[in-house]
């Protein structure tokens, strides 16, 4: 196979066939860095649960799956032609868009009720989008006007439409399980017949946030079962890292790995009910 792309967390190779074979790392990203070290069966999960959410909205928009790779971290799927948009829901208040929320009021150009607080619910699911930044640099919030001048009207309403039910049947799906779905990121593209099509991973602790419903308490960061809680000790005295300051974030400590795969398994086992494997 020909390696075609690798990014923060996925490698892609094309096959002789002209498909793709994505391969879910143990990587672990954020603030736009690789960590070190990886965490184990991270890759793992992120196939099996984005697998078992794409059987899930298989009726809400379709995907690029063609069938699971050979081992648990791999699938292959369907070439797209990328939308280069950022497709973001958001229930809650949480993230970057509480800062956006605190700096004046509005999330991508969405005006937002006064008095929200970090992990408030908002009064209904609104759609986000960002650019799609290179590795390396920040995805930046932009307006849905902004949309519609990159990709026009008729494709920007689809982007949204597409985003909101994702989020909404997602969101669904996890309240019966006892969490909260607080916001999420999807990926779109076009197949070879101009559908546009969910592509890359979807509703996984990498791409979405997670909450305990029966700790949610807004007013403050909320627990969770994503990469929240690395982000946290980042930015923690105990990390001694200054994000500002240019440098690469320190070595996560061997508590801090296991924690973080500890929560990726709980995620994947409470959403689909099934013991994690491997």
């Amino acid at each position: 196979m020909k390696h075609v792309h690798s990014g923060k967390v996925r490698d892609l190779y094309q096959t002789d066939d002209g498909l793709l074979l994505m391969v879910a790392s143990d990587r672990l990203s954020a603030f736009d860095y690789v960590l070190k070290p990886d965490i184990p069966d991270k890759g793992a999960v992120l196939t099996q649960m984005s697998l078992w959410w794409f059987e899930q909205l298989k009726d809400v928009v379709p995907n690029h799956i063609v069938a699971p790779g050979r081992d648990a971290r791999s699938v292959l799927c369907r070439p797209l032609r990328m939308v280069q948009v950022e497709c973001v829901a958001r229930g809650h208040l949480a993230g970057g868009g509480l800062n956006e929320y605190r700096a004046d009021g509005t999330v991508s150009g969405v005006r937002l009720p006064e008095g929200l607080e970090d992990g408030s619910r908002l009064p209904e699911p609104i759609f986000t989008p960002s650019t799609k930044a290179p590795m390396g640099q920040h995805d930046e919030p932009i307006s849905y006007e902004q949309v519609v001048a990159e990709v026009g009207a008729e494709t920007a309403a689809e982007l949204r439409r597409i985003t909101l039910a994702v989020y909404t049947r997602g969101a669904e799906i996890a309240r019966e399980r006892g969490i909260i779905l607080a916001d999420t990121k999807i990926e779109l593209g076009w197949d070879a017949d101009g559908v546009l099509t969910l592509g890359d991973e979807v509703l996984t602790p990498d791409s979405s946030r997670f909450w305990p419903a029966d700790q949610w308490q807004p007013g403050h960061t909320q627990p969770s079962f994503d990469k929240q809680f690395v982000r946290d000790w980042l930015l923690s005295p105990e990390s001694g890292w200054d994000k500002s300051s240019g440098n690469p974030p320190p070595r996560l400590p061997d508590h801090v790995v296991e924690r973080t795969r500890q929560r990726y398994l709980e995620a994947y086992e409470r959403v689909t009910g099934v013991p994690f494997s491997g």
